[in-house]
């Protein structure tokens, strides 16, 4: 890859990374630190990209080991949450206050049992489903098997619909 092609490549997937990143690292300064040293690691190893893999899923791959260091020396790991005052300024023309409501308690519940999931299948779910990378990406990013990265989202999927069930059935069992 040459100069002329890693810009291409910078301006083509900076938004997304930056997404990416900020999924994994809630505070938006620190996302933004680690896709510049993402960009800085690119340029630095870039004699050392064979092309075995796509650039994007390179690229990815370098920010998922700057995450990944990122958390381990971070001394809070937890995700920060938006509050409600937050979430209650989104509008939606479909939804109802109560379907709006559901949907708030829905998605707080699966942020909550994100953070119980295990690390690596959490890495992998929101690789796969929210950021939409395929398995083979996935697979090239993290440094495993393709099969593991499709175990791994079929166990959080599994466990995730477990516990939303559970949640549902608890809440209805109640009224």
């Amino acid at each position: 890859m040459d100069e002329h092609e890693f810009r291409t490549l910078i301006l083509a997937q900076h938004r997304r990374l930056f997404h990416f990143i900020r999924k994994h690292i809630k505070n938006p300064s620190d996302a933004e630190d680690i896709a510049q040293q993402t960009f800085i690691e690119a340029w630095r190893s870039l004699h050392n990209f064979r092309g075995e893999a796509s650039a994007t899923t390179w690229l990815f791959g370098i920010a998922m080991n700057l995450i990944r260091n990122f958390s381990t020396r971070s001394l809070n790991k937890r995700y920060e949450f938006v509050s409600d005052e937050v979430l209650d300024s989104v509008e939606s023309s479909v939804d109802t206050p109560a379907a709006a409501a559901e949907r708030r308690s829905t998605i707080k519940f699966l942020d909550r049992e994100l953070l119980l999931l295990d690390r690596e299948m959490r890495e992998v779910l929101v690789l796969v489903c929210m950021e939409g990378v395929s398995y083979q990406d996935a697979a090239q990013i993290l440094g495993i098997p393709v099969g593991t990265v499709r175990s791994r989202v079929s166990r959080a999927r599994a466990h995730l619909r477990l516990r939303l069930a559970g949640t549902f059935s608890d809440a209805e069992a109640t009224k």
